[in-house]
This record gives C-alpha cells, sequence and structure tokens, in this order.
C-alpha cells in the first residue's frame, strides 16, 4: 500500500522549515540578494532549530534523518530563498561522501563537531576545466610516507570561504582515470589552501561561490577516505542522496513563482477583468501547478528509494532534471504574468527567475542527467 501522508514527526519538520523559510528567510531574501553577503545569521539560526546537518548519522552525534525529510526541508527553504537554501544544503553535499564513504570514527571526527556547533563544509570537485567530465580534473594528492600531498585548483565551490573543512576529490593514480581518484577531507586552516574572490553570480547571490587552490596541502593517511581509488565512485554515490534535496529545492521555487503569479493575476485587471479569468493565463497557472505536484512526486519517489536501501541514480537523475527544467520554465511563465513588472527588480519573481537558472547547471546539468537516465535505462533492459 502506497501511502503519501507525512508522518508526525515530518509534519513537525515541515512546519519548522516552513516557518523558518517564510518568518526569517523570506523577508531578508532581496537583501542578500542585493547585497550578496553569505547569510550567517540565518545558517546559525537554522542550525539551532535542527534544520542542517539533519542526515548526519546518530554515532556521530547528528538526527540520523533520511533523504526524505532533508527534502522536506530543502523544499522550504526554495520557497523561502534558494541562495540560503543552497549555503544550507552545501553542508549535506559536503557531508555525503564522508557518510558514504568514511568509517565511524571517521563519521565521529568530522561531523560530530557539526552538532556541537554551527560548522560549515564546502565540496571540492569542479575545477576550472573539469564541471561535467569529472575524469578531466587536475589535482593531484601523492602519498608520502603516512601523509598525502594535495595540488590543484577548485572552481565554483560554495560555501569557499566559509567551510571548516573541504571535500576535495583528487587523482592518486592518474593513469586510471576515475578508478584513480581519492576523496579527502581537508581542514580549511590547513597551511597552503588560498580562497579566491567571491564570484558574482547570475542568481542566488548570496551564496559563497569561489576558487580554492592547494599547494601542497598536507593532510595525514586518516583524512582518506575509504581507499585510493575508491574517490569517483564516493563522490557519485553521495549525489544520490543530494539529487532530491536539490530537485525539492527546485520545486519550492517553483511553488513561490506560482503563488506570486496566481495572486498577482487575480489583481492585474485588463479589458475590464482580473487576468486570472483570461483563459491563457488560466492554462498557464494550471501547468504551473501540474509540473510542481510532479516534481514534487518525483523527488519523493527518489527519497523513498535511497531510504529504503534501494539504488536510486537513475530516479535521482529524473528528479533533479525534472524538477530543474521545471523551475525554470515556471519562474519564466511568472515572469510573463507579471508583464513588465515581471522585468522589474522591485517586484519578487525576478530575483526567481535568475535563481531557477543555476538549478540545470549545479550537481550534473540537465544534459548529464539525460545521460544517467538513458544510461540506466539501458542498462536495465
Amino acid at each position: 500500500m502506497v501511502d503519501f501522508l507525512l508522518s508526525d514527526i515530518q509534519r513537525e519538520i515541515q512546519k519548522t522549515a516552513r516557518d523558518f523559510g517564510q518568518n526569517k528567510v523570506a523577508p531578508k531574501a532581496a537583501h542578500f540578494d542585493e547585497t550578496m553577503q553569505y547569510p550567517i545569521e540565518l545558517m546559525q539560526q537554522a542550525w539551532e532549530l535542527g534544520l542542517l546537518n539533519v542526515s548526519n548519522p546518530e554515532h556521530a552525534g547528528g538526527l540520523g534523518l533520511g533523504t526524505f525529510e532533508g527534502c522536506i526541508i530543502s523544499e522550504e527553504m526554495g520557497a523561502a530563498c534558494t541562495g540560503v537554501g543552497t549555503a544550507m544544503d552545501a553542508n549535506v553535499l559536503a557531508a555525503a561522501p564522508v557518510i558514504v564513504g568514511g568509517t565511524k570514527e571517521q563519521h565521529k571526527r568530522f561531523l560530530g563537531p557539526m552538532s556541537e556547533e554551527l560548522t560549515l563544509a564546502a565540496y571540492c570537485v569542479t575545477e576550472p576545466g573539469a564541471g561535467s567530465d569529472v575524469t578531466n580534473i587536475r589535482t593531484t594528492a601523492v602519498r608520502k610516507g603516512d601523509e598525502y600531498v594535495i595540488n590543484g585548483s577548485k572552481m565554483w565551490i560554495t560555501n569557499g570561504s566559509v567551510a571548516n573543512w573541504y571535500f576535495v576529490l583528487a587523482y592518486t593514480d592518474p593513469e586510471k582515470q576515475h578508478a584513480g581518484m581519492s576523496g579527502f577531507v581537508v581542514p580549511a586552516d590547513t597551511p597552503g589552501i588560498t580562497v579566491g574572490k567571491k564570484e558574482v553570480n547570475l542568481g542566488q547571490r548570496c551564496s559563497d561561490t569561489r576558487s580554492i587552490q592547494f599547494d601542497d596541502v598536507v593532510v595525514s593517511k586518516d583524512h582518506l577516505l575509504g581507499e585510493e581509488g575508491q574517490g569517483w565512485f564516493i563522490a557519485m554515490k553521495a549525489f544520490d542522496k543530494t539529487r532530491p534535496k536539490i530537485g525539492a529545492m527546485a520545486t519550492g521555487l517553483a511553488r513561490c513563482a506560482h503563488a506570486h503569479a496566481q495572486a498577482y493575476a487575480q489583481e492585474r485587471k485588463t479589458f475590464g477583468k482580473p487576468i486570472a479569468r483570461h483563459q491563457a493565463i488560466q492554462f498557464m497557472l494550471a501547468d504551473m501547478v501540474r509540473d510542481i505536484e510532479a516534481a514534487r512526486l518525483l523527488v519523493w519517489k527518489s527519497a523513498w528509494e535511497i531510504d529504503a536501501g534501494k539504488r536510486n541514480t537513475k530516479s535521482a537523475a529524473i528528479a533533479k532534471l525534472f524538477a530543474a527544467d521545471m523551475a525554470v520554465r515556471v519562474a519564466n511563465d511568472a515572469v510573463q504574468v507579471f508583464g513588465g513588472y515581471g522585468f522589474n527588480t522591485e517586484y519578487p519573481v525576478e530575483k526567481l527567475y535568475r535563481d531557477s537558472k543555476i538549478f540545470q547547471i549545479y550537481e550534473g546539468t540537465s544534459q548529464i542527467q539525460r545521460l544517467i537516465i538513458a544510461r540506466e535505462s539501458f542498462a536495465g533492459r
């Protein structure tokens, strides 16, 4: 029997996240978009409410909640401000490889402090010449006794300057391509790390996006996750946990865009009646509702699968792809409903339109998701 009802605990999580999002985050969304300041106060409040790091295991001091509960939170943050939501989910993305590939001792060492105080992390995989093609990274980690020496440059790193530690993917054996990659936890205060300037992006402008340079950065062997050569597999497996949450955040943004468009359509009049009474506008709003509902169900399915111990690579790609493309489409239509006002910064849908685009790019572009879906579909035949 399929049950689409949330449990009492899940409803409480949803209420807490929604109250925080609408009462604390949304009123400051425009401010952080304009100033591009990192929302450290909101991150602190989110941590105090238990909305950060919810999937960290209980033996490491975390709540041990599933991806499904994380998706509930991500949707509410998406409906409030995806810039803040991305800052929060950057912690999830960085912690996921540790959860997937780390030992219990590493869980306690690296994830434990996240339950004691606000601790931020960043996922360092993308490089100036390696985005969708991860095998094209140039960062290396050379073993020297009981230590590794890391050299390389990472790009588009969310939480780059505020992170306490980084998950870093590097080659320990470049000849083996993806089978020669290894993953490391690197404390941000390790000598040899240089943080680049804040990048000024189209949307989600309060998110702290930077380049990170590693010059002869030395970490001990106990910072290696799993074994040498397992880094790529750990990094990709982490995406199965995080892509549903990105889909959830995109769904939240679309939900917000629809709400603004529907409210405006009931106020704005043309030809003697609210534009909401024109069939052309009604159909646009109806399509928004249809797609938001479909995206949420796809997100929930992929989250449920991984929480149930099932392989969700295909469903996570489907959810992320559909929700990302849907968010851009809904935000675009919301601007169209607003007309000229939608093109103006004084109205909220302009920001939503800018914020939506990154969903088709980060954590695997929409084109990469299609490749994954095709590959998984052929493999299942």
